[in-house]
C-alpha cells in the first residue's frame, strides 16, 4: 500500500472510492496504470513500484532508461 499512500500525499488519491464515478478505490495487490513521470518521482523517493514491461508503452523509455525498469520489472511465468 506504499504507493498508494504516496499517490495520494502526491495529489493523487486512489485508494479513497467514489462510488458516484463507479470507482471503488484500489487495493495493495491491485494493478493501474501510472504515467512514466509519476513513476520516476515515486522511483526517486524510494517508492517506485514494479513493473510489467510488456504492458509499459514504449514512449516511457522517453523519461525512464530502460535499464532502470528493468531493475523493477516483474517476472511473469
Amino acid at each position: 500500500m506504499v504507493l498508494l499512500e504516496y499517490s495520494r500525499f502526491a495529489g493523487n488519491d486512489l485508494s479513497t472510492p467514489h462510488l458516484e464515478f463507479g470507482f471503488v478505490g484500489l487495493k495493495a495487490d491491485d494493478r493501474w496504470c501510472l504515467c512514466a513521470g509519476r513513476w520516476l518521482e515515486a522511483h526517486e523517493k524510494g517508492m517506485a513500484p514494479r513493473v510489467f514491461l510488456n504492458n509499459t508503452h514504449i514512449k516511457a523509455l522517453d523519461i525512464v532508461p530502460l535499464e532502470l525498469l528493468k531493475q523493477y520489472a516483474v517476472t511473469v511465468s
